[in-house]
């Protein structure tokens, strides 16, 4: 297990290592200039100069990213914005908290209803449930995220009134009555989130689940344990649901990282200070360390997340060696 552990990491650093020097390159590449940027479109060109030669620009490349690559190692920084001078990492801890409860919220109403839709779906296959839930598959996988937020938003928010149509408060209690804040009016601003990224995911877990629960279901060993008798409940939770769950949550493990950085349509229609956001935001003022910094954060969020997933999935089966 601990040798197992050990090239797990060493595998996610150098993983983590080639994704920054990607990242920087690419980003060193891009057609601007920063350094006027910084300086102001009316600044003189010694003025330009002098911001360069104070935001290391003036280095060559490799330059740069080994002062980049010693300040996030040692130091745990991913610099300065070049326009408001201000921490990265604080925008981004900023922002992280917005993202990752969208995607968490989203992923539990996922699995509230996709796994007992796929389940029920497979138990019965070519029923009216069955076509149903393929149906909604289809819709699901096939319409864009932007629009499923836009026409809730329009119908739920708008006409109904029953939600807010967009904006973001805070988890944490404020003191003046004036602002938004606490649980309750949080979860009530991002219900309509949840519910848009909840559907563009839930049609591939329908799906999935579906397709593995009725394929363990025709495995030898599920008719193995009928034929000695056991109860169909125990043959269903023991054999069937357990084995065909592995897979599942895999899935998840992947999802959740990519969702980190896949949710940046939804923050855009419902107005959430995201990653997504802040990314947006960095693209449109060329802020290459702020828009490096959520690259950097999102890839290392997925391979956090992948790491997990490989311990949780072994940890789930105990055929499994961590050889």
């Amino acid at each position: 297990m601990i040798q197992y552990l050990i090239r797990r990491l060493l595998w996610a650093g150098v993983l983590f290592l080639a994704v920054t020097i990607v990242t920087y390159v690419i980003f060193f590449l891009v057609p601007a200039d920063p350094a006027r940027l910084a300086a102001g479109q009316s600044a003189s060109p010694q003025r330009v100069a002098e911001v360069e030669k104070f935001l290391g620009l003036d280095d060559p490349v490799y330059i740069q990213y080994a002062h980049f690559l010693k300040r996030l190692v040692l130091e745990g920084s991913l610099g300065q914005s070049f326009l408001t001078r201000q921490s990265v990492n604080a925008e981004i801890f900023r922002a992280a908290p917005v993202t990752a409860s969208l995607v968490f919220g989203a992923i539990i109403m996922v699995l509230m209803f996709a796994i007992p839709l796929g389940i029920f779906s497979a138990l019965r296959p070519r029923s009216l449930l069955d076509r149903a839930a393929m149906t909604y598959v289809l819709i699901g996988i096939s319409l864009p995220s932007f629009w499923i937020g836009l026409m809730l938003s329009y119908l739920i928010g708008f006409k109904l009134g029953l939600t807010p149509i967009a904006g973001y408060c805070e988890v944490i209690s404020v003191t003046d009555a004036s602002v938004c804040g606490g649980l309750k009016d949080w979860a009530y601003h991002m219900v309509l989130p949840w519910a848009t990224l909840a559907i563009v995911v839930a049609g591939t877990y329908v799906r999935f689940v579906r397709a593995e629960v009725m394929e363990t279901m025709n495995q030898d060993y599920v008719r193995t344990a009928r034929a000695k008798g056991a109860p169909e409940s125990q043959v269903m939770r023991s054999h069937i649901l357990r084995n065909a769950m592995l897979p599942v949550v895999t899935m998840v493990g992947m999802d959740i990282g990519l969702l980190l950085g896949g949710a940046i349509f939804i923050e855009a229609v419902f107005g959430l200070p995201g990653l997504g956001g802040t990314a947006l935001e960095s693209i449109q003022r060329f802020d290459l360390p702020t828009l490096q910094g959520v690259v950097i954060f999102g890839a290392l969020a997925i391979i956090v997340f992948t790491l997990i997933v490989d311990l949780l999935y072994a940890w789930i089966d105990p055929r499994i060696r961590l050889t």
